[in-house]
C-alpha cells in the first residue's frame, strides 16, 4: 500500500508480501559450492543439486523464443452448438438448475437442518444419479483435505479440523413424479452420489430431493467461515453450511471432485427459500431479502432501514451502545425465524450475533449494510469497520457503472473469523481489517459479485477467471476509490510481476488445487489481474477492451463460461488474434526478456539490433536520446517477432547516445538490465 507503511493484513495480501522471499531463495540456493565428489559423500546435497539442475533446464526452456509456436493458434475446443466459435453460448446452450428450500436452525453451535433441492435436468442426457457437495465434511479429522494439509503442513486456509466435524446425512429421499422414495446413495469424503431408481429424463424433467442434515460449527473453518468469540457474545459465519448440488454441464458432464480447501466452487443457479430460527438475542444477515421484518425486528429498526434505503450516507441500525441491549430485539423468549429469499443466486451465506453493530445506506434500490463487533471500529488515527457501508457502497457504484449493474436488492459485509470470502449479496471479512486494508478486501470481496456470482466459472478448475478477474477490476476501483492511485497496487505492478515470475513454476492455468499455496497469490490473482491490465492498456487500448470485457460478462451472466469463450469473445470484439498473447501468459510459464543485443554507427547510419529472449512476444517501445539531448519513440507492433527473434532499427537522424526498451517500465521484463545502452539516460527510469 503506497504511503501507509501498514503490514498487509488479509490473507491474500500477506502472502503475496512473503512471496519476493518466497522466490528469491530457492535462486539464492543454486550458487551453493559442491561437486560430485561431495554429492557422493551426501545424499541430501546430490538431491538438491538435481533440483537445481532442472530448475535451471526448465528455466531454460522458458527463455527460448519460438516464433512458430509463439504464433501458432491455440488448440481450444472446437465450437458447437453449445458454444459458439464467436465465444458466445450456442443456439443450443442448456444449463441445469437447482432451486433450494432450506429450514435450519442454530442449536447453541451446532446446526440442524432439513432442505428440499428441486433439481432441473435441461441438458440432453439422461440421468441414473445426481452428485451433491458436502463441503463440511472438509472439517472431519480424516478427511482428504486433512490429510493434504498434514502433507503439506498446511495454514488456517486447510484448518478447522476436529474429531466431530463434518455432516451428519439423516435421511435422503427422492420425489419424482409425485413417488416418494428413499434412494440407495454413498458418501466419498466430501461427495454424496445419490443413485436415482429411474434416469431423470432429459430437456427439463425434475426430481425433488430432501436431505436431513446436521453439523457442529468448526471453530476455524477454513478460513471460510467459523465462530468468532467477542466481547460479550458471538459471531457466527455460515457458509458451505448445507449439501448442494455439483454442476453438470455441458464440457464434463458431471463436475464431482473433492474439496480440498484451496480450490474453490462451480455451482448451479437457482432461487432459494431459507427459514433460519435462532436464539432470540441473536441479529441475522443473509444472502437474499429479508422477507418479515415484522417479526424479527423492532420498530425503530424497521424505520431506520427504511430511511438507509435512499441514503447515500451511512445509518446505524443497532448503534454501537446499542448492540446486546434486550431493546434491540423484539419482546418475548423464544427464538425467532428469519425468512429469506434470493433469486438467480448460486449458493446461500448467513451470519448471526447476538453484539452486531449494524449500518447501512441505500444506492439506486440496493440496500447496502455491515455488521460488525464493537471492537471493529477505529481509533488512534485508523478508520474501522465504521466505514465498511461506504467502501461497499463505492464498490457497488463502480462495479455497476463500469461493468454490469449489481442484480440484486441486498449487499452486506460482515466483520468475523474470515479473513476474506465471497458469496451472493455477503461477504465475510476480518473483524481486525482496517483502513485502506479493509477497503481493499472489502471492494475485492463484492468484487466476486461480478466473478463468480454474475458470470459461473469454474473456480476449482480456473481460478484465474475468478480471483484474477476480480483483482483486475479492483485495480481500476482502487484507482477510482482513491482519485489517481491503486491501492496495494503495488502487488501487481510490473516489477513485481516481474520478480514473481523470476523462478520456474505453473502456469496461470494450472488448477486451484494444483497450485502450491506459496503461489496462488501470483498464479491465481496478481499475475492474471496485471496480465489484464496489459490487454488492456497495451495491445487492445482501454476503448476496445472495455468492449469486449463488457461484452463476456453480458453473455456469460448467469452461465457457466470455458476460457475457450473468453478468449474467443474477446477476439470476436477487437477484431484481433489475440491466441499469442494468451498461449504465453496464460497457458504456459514463460517469460518477457526483450533486449538490446547491438548497436552499431556505420556512417550516418545507426543500427540497434532488438531480441527476444524470453518466451512471450509483445510490443515494444524504443526510446532514442541523441547527443544534443533530442528524443524520438519507436513503436514496434508483437507482429514484428513473427519471423524471428529479432529486430533492427535504422536510425538516421544524428549520433545516439542512449538507448532505452519500454522506458515508462510498463512491461515485466524479467531482465531490466539488458534494456539500456549508452549513457546519459533522462526521463523517467523504469521501477526496480
Amino acid at each position: 500500500m503506497k504511503g501507509t507503511g501498514a503490514r498487509p493484513q488479509t490473507r491474500r495480501e500477506w502472502r503475496l508480501a512473503a512471496l519476493i522471499a518466497v522466490v528469491l531463495l530457492p535462486l539464492a540456493a543454486l550458487s551453493r559450492p559442491g561437486g560430485v565428489a561431495a554429492q557422493e559423500e551426501d545424499p541430501e546435497e546430490a538431491r538438491e543439486a538435481a533440483e537445481e539442475a532442472e530448475l535451471a533446464r526448465r528455466d531454460s526452456l522458458r527463455r527460448i523464443f519460438d516464433p512458430a509456436a509463439a504464433f501458432e493458434p491455440l488448440d481450444l475446443p472446437d465450437p458447437g452448438p453449445f458454444r459458439d466459435a464467436t465465444g458466445a453460448p450456442g443456439p443450443e446452450y442448456w444449463q441445469q438448475r437447482a432451486d433450494y428450500h432450506i429450514r435450519a436452525s442454530l442449536v447453541g453451535d451446532r446446526i440442524e437442518g432439513t432442505e428440499r433441492i428441486t433439481y432441473t435436468n435441461h441438458s440432453p442426457d439422461s440421468l441414473t444419479s445426481l452428485w451433491v457437495q458436502l463441503d463440511q465434511n472438509l472439517f472431519r479429522e480424516n478427511s482428504y483435505g486433512a490429510l493434504r494439509a498434514e502433507e503439506l503442513e498446511g495454514d488456517v486456509r486447510h484448518g478447522g479440523f476436529f474429531r466431530d466435524g463434518g455432516f451428519v446425512i439423516s435421511g435422503v429421499r427422492v420425489e419424482h413424479e409425485g413417488e416418494m422414495t428413499v434412494p440407495e446413495y454413498r458418501t466419498e469424503d466430501t461427495m454424496m452420489e445419490i443413485i436415482l431408481d429411474e434416469p431423470l429424463p432429459p430437456a427439463g424433467a425434475q426430481v425433488e430431493v430432501d436431505i436431513d442434515f446436521a453439523f457442529e460449527i468448526p471453530e476455524t473453518g477454513g478460513d471460510r467461515m467459523g465462530q468468532l468469540d467477542i466481547r460479550g457474545g458471538i459471531i457466527y459465519q455460515l457458509a458451505q453450511w448445507y449439501p448442494r448440488m455439483f454442476t453438470y454441464d455441458d464440457v464434463n458432464g458431471w463436475n464431482q471432485s473433492p474439496f480440498l480447501g484451496q480450490g474453490e466452487w462451480y455451482l448451479e443457479f437457482g432461487d432459494f427459500e431459507v427459514e433460519l430460527t435462532v436464539p432470540r438475542d441473536f441479529v441475522v444477515v443473509a444472502t437474499g431479502e429479508l422477507l418479515n421484518p415484522e417479526d424479527v425486528l423492532t420498530p425503530a429498526q424497521r424505520e431506520r432501514l427504511a430511511r438507509a434505503r435512499t441514503s447515500e450516507e451511512t445509518i446505524h441500525i443497532i448503534e454501537p451502545d446499542e448492540a446486546g441491549d434486550d431493546e434491540t430485539r423484539p419482546p418475548g423468549e423464544l427464538p425467532l425465524t428469519w425468512r429469506f429469499r434470493a433469486e438467480d443466486v448460486r449458493d446461500f451465506a448467513w451470519a448471526a450475533s447476538d453484539r452486531f453493530v449494524w449500518d447501512a445506506a441505500g444506492w439506486e434500490d440496493v440496500l447496502i449494510m455491515s455488521a460488525y463487533p464493537e471492537e471493529s471500529l477505529g481509533g488512534r488515527g485508523v478508520s474501522g469497520w465504521e466505514r465498511s457501508t461506504e467502501y461497499l457502497r463505492h464498490s457497488v457504484q463502480y462495479y455497476s457503472e463500469e461493468w454490469f449493474r449489481y442484480p440484486y436488492p441486498v449487499a452486506i459485509n460482515v466483520a468475523g473469523l474470515a479473513l476474506g470470502m465471497e458469496y451472493p449479496m455477503i461477504v465475510f471479512c476480518s473483524w481486525e481489517s482496517r483502513g485502506a486494508f479493509l477497503f481493499s478486501v472489502t471492494d475485492h470481496e463484492i468484487g466476486h459479485t461480478w466473478f463468480p456470482m454474475i458470470v459461473g466459472s469454474d473456480e476449482r478448475r480456473y481460478a484465474w477467471m475468478d480471483e484474477g478477474f476480480n483483482t483486475f477490476i479492483n485495480y481500476y476501483s482502487g484507482i477510482e476509490f482513491s482519485g489517481g492511485e491503486p491501492i496495494l497496487g503495488q502487488f501487481m505492478s510490473p516489477a513485481q510481476i516481474a520478480v514473481d515470475t523470476q523462478r520456474p513454476g505453473h502456469a496461470i492455468l494450472t488448477p486451484a488445487d494444483s497450485i502450491p499455496e506459496e503461489d496462488i497469490g501470483v498464479l491465481a490473482y496478481n499475475k492474471p489481474a496485471a496480465v489484464l491490465v496489459l490487454l488492456r492498456e497495451e495491445v487492445l487500448g482501454p476503448e476496445v477492451f472495455d468492449e469486449g470485457f463488457r461484452e463476456y460478462i453480458r453473455r456469460w451472466a448467469w452461465k457457466h463460461p470455458q476460457p475457450a469463450d473468453f478468449i474467443r469473445t474477446m477476439e470476436d470484439v477487437s477484431g484481433q488474434d489475440l491466441d499469442w498473447f494468451f498461449k504465453g501468459w496464460i497457458y504456459e510459464d514463460a517469460v518477457l526478456d526483450q533486449a538490446i543485443a547491438s548497436v552499431e554507427r556505420i556512417g550516418d547510419t545507426t543500427t540497434v539490433t532488438i531480441e527476444n529472449r524470453g518466451g512471450i512476444p509483445m510490443p515494444l517501445e524504443i526510446r532514442i536520446l541523441y547527443q544534443g539531448g533530442d528524443e524520438q519513440r519507436h513503436d514496434v507492433p508483437v507482429e514484428a517477432w513473427q519471423v524471428d527473434g529479432t529486430y533492427v532499427l535504422e536510425v538516421v537522424d544524428g549520433f545516439v547516445r542512449n538507448v532505452q526498451l519500454d522506458p515508462d517500465g510498463i512491461l515485466p521484463d524479467v531482465n531490466r538490465g539488458n534494456n539500456v545502452w549508452g549513457r546519459g539516460i533522462i526521463g523517467r527510469n523504469p521501477p526496480g
